[in-house]
């Protein structure tokens, strides 16, 4: 079995989890996956309890303009590489207008280019959770930051059609509507900015295995996140007794 069913733990049982998920996702980014000019970091923001993971691109301290990013940022070309997702949504550029979180981030300003979002119990238990969720993603994404989501979690009276959803709701109009899979219910989905907005989308049920998921480091490249390598790495170090409750 792959991805467990994190509804039978209380919050803080896939808090620690999630802790040691970032972990491993950083460490594997940072392990030759992500450019040389980039880096991934494990944040905690103020008034959260969960650490959160970034990207960033870097250059020396100056009050001067940061300089445009470079043009071979290495990683894969949409154009010659499209990531190998089921579903794919562009969200109106019109509409766009240009937590527990892994930050990515380039050398030159350490700038913010993506973050990777894993969703808690915390970010769903009540309606203002799931909109300020919701709202730092858009924030994200209407500032030229790409997102990539993962949520573990099946849809919930305040989240009625995923976090997706919620970060739909407030985007606006889709090239086509999208429905969660009565069968699949757990959703992951990276989204581009560039204006406008690309969603890559996949969708899984417990016991499903997770595929690699595309992290966008600009609007035309990208690199593959090993979901589930981390994901059983970090599950290794679970205590039996709640390993042994996740598997019943």
């Amino acid at each position: 079995m792959s991805v467990h069913d994190w509804t039978r733990v209380e919050a803080g049982i896939f808090h620690a989890f999630h802790t040691s998920w970032i972990a491993e996702i950083q460490n594997a980014l940072n392990d030759e996956l992500l450019p040389s000019d980039y880096y991934a970091l494990a944040e905690q923001h103020a008034g959260r309890i969960i650490a959160d993971v970034l990207t960033l691109h870097a250059a020396p301290e100056s009050s001067d303009p940061l300089p445009p990013l470079p043009p071979d940022t290495g990683g894969l070309a949409v154009a010659e590489a499209p990531p190998r997702v089921r579903w794919k949504q562009s969200i109106d550029e019109t509409s766009v207008g240009l937590r527990r979180t892994l930050a990515i981030r380039h050398v030159s300003g350490h700038r913010l280019v993506a973050l990777l979002e894993i969703v808690s119990p915390a970010n769903k238990d009540r309606a203002e959770n799931v909109e300020a969720f919701a709202a730092k993603a858009v924030s994200a994404l209407q500032a030229g930051v790409h997102v990539l989501l993962v949520d573990l979690f099946p849809p919930g009276p305040f989240d009625p059609q995923g976090m997706h959803g919620a970060i739909l709701d407030p985007l606006g109009p889709t090239d086509e509507p999208h429905e969660i899979p009565p069968d699949e219910p757990l959703t992951l989905a990276s989204y581009a900015a560039n204006g406008y907005i690309e969603a890559y989308l996949e969708h899984l049920a417990v016991g499903a295995s997770l595929p690699e998921m595309p992290l966008f480091l600009r609007p035309d490249r990208y690199i593959n996140v090993p979901l589930e390598e981390t994901y059983q790495a970090a599950y290794r170090g679970m205590p039996a007794f709640w390993r042994e409750v996740l598997e019943k």
